[in-house]
């Protein structure tokens, strides 16, 4: 992490990227194009699938770097311009492990740190696979940790600013999938894993990207799910202490060779 801290100053507005990046290793020069075209203070990356040293080196860029990796799946990383302070990844969530009996190791599902005196985390919220399966149990799990540490106050009594952003894994709404019927007896859409979204609405939060509720964020490779338009919206923020005031998804990142099957999702806030 290379420290550039001291030398900026406060802004009263922020510019926060999500992307689900699916391999940063192998994405390394659109996360380059992405951070010279798109002007954002902050870009939160999920799915990095590699260890913190083989994470790519982008402190040329005039972004401070922070990344959570153990192995050549799940993966965290923040990227800011406007700070990279108390980096943390931890919140109180559970581990995993497909035997039950066994030791349940965390996973690299999380990052925080203080970019601009806002907390943000960037998450890859657990997929859940099926209902029945432990992992869907571990999900939401997962999510009520995550809406226990949402609730927490300083020793003021105030929150901080907080954005949780990231890959949560869950459509919202029915209307945020392309085919409802496609998904029963799935995950994803289940009112279980919709209850812990609204959990934490509860805890003080307000889900910035219904700023792009008419647009899906993540297509499948397989059955030309893409050209088709048959996508969901899974890559959420969610925000405390800021206004949204406008959002996008960079929709044409998701063209061409070599894309993630997900867009980037933008969001800019007053602070």
């Amino acid at each position: 992490m290379q420290g550039l801290s001291a030398g900026f100053s406060r802004l009263s507005s922020m510019r926060i990227a999500t992307w689900n990046i699916n391999s940063v290793r192998t994405r390394e020069d659109r996360v380059r194009a992405f951070l010279e075209r798109s002007d954002v203070d902050v870009l939160c990356l999920q799915e990095t699938k590699c260890t913190d040293k083989q994470f790519p080196d982008f402190s040329d860029t005039g972004y401070e770097q922070a990344h959570h990796g153990l192995h050549s799946f799940n993966g965290v990383a923040i990227l800011s311009r406007v700070g990279l302070e108390d980096v943390q990844t931890e919140f109180g969530q559970p581990g995993f492990d497909k035997d039950l009996n066994a030791v349940q190791h965390q996973e690299a599902r999380a990052i925080g740190a203080l970019c601009n005196g806002v907390r943000v985390w960037s998450l890859y919220v657990p997929n859940g696979r099926e209902i029945r399966d432990p992992h869907y149990s571990y999900k939401l799990a997962w999510l009520d940790a995550l809406a226990s540490y949402a609730k927490t106050t300083g020793e003021d009594g105030t929150a901080e600013k907080l954005v949780l952003t990231g890959d949560f894994n869950i459509a919202p709404r029915d209307e945020d999938v392309w085919d409802r019927s496609w998904f029963e007896g799935k995950t994803h859409v289940t009112p279980n894993e919709r209850k812990r979204l609204t959990a934490l609405e509860d805890a003080g939060l307000t889900q910035a990207t219904e700023l792009i509720a008419d647009q899906y964020t993540y297509w499948d490779y397989q059955a030309m799910r893409f050209q088709k338009n048959e996508g969901i919206r899974i890559d959420l923020q969610y925000a405390r202490g800021l206004s949204p005031e406008a959002g996008r998804v960079d929709r044409d990142e998701r063209k061409g060779k070599g894309a993630s099957d997900h867009a980037p999702v933008i969001i800019d806030y007053t602070v």
